[in-house]
């Protein structure tokens, strides 16, 4: 079989039969640490631990400490240290971004408390 006609049956084979990509796959964020209800030390370096898939839309994330931008997050996976946090109730979420910086609805939020 030669290049053209192997690339044509691909072709058919992924986009023919509905059947997307690997790398398509649905954009996810999990917050890995901390927990739900999880409590802080007030005034300490605490960390959060995430993982994403941004899906075909998005492009990177963004970190939000009370719906305030706190950081823009490069990589998919890993831990960044939050600034200490004030003592009492906390909303910590990770937004899916595309390249404008424009949340496209996938997020992960986990309510702490800072003590």
């Amino acid at each position: 079989m030669n290049v053209v006609k192997s690339t044509g049956l691909l072709f058919v084979l992924v986009f023919g039969l509905g059947v997307m990509p690997a790398f398509s796959g649905e954009a996810s964020v999990k917050i890995l640490s901390p927990a739900e209800g999880a409590k802080l030390v007030a005034s300490a370096r605490n960390k959060i631990t995430y993982d994403v898939t941004p899906g075909p839309r998005g492009d990177h994330t963004h970190l939000y400490v009370d719906g305030a931008e706190a950081a823009v997050l490069r990589k998919l996976k890993g831990d960044y240290d939050l600034k200490p946090l004030a003592r009492g109730d906390h909303d910590i979420c990770v937004k899916v971004v595309d390249k404008g910086h424009t949340p496209i609805g996938v997020e992960r939020c986990v309510k702490v408390a800072a003590q």
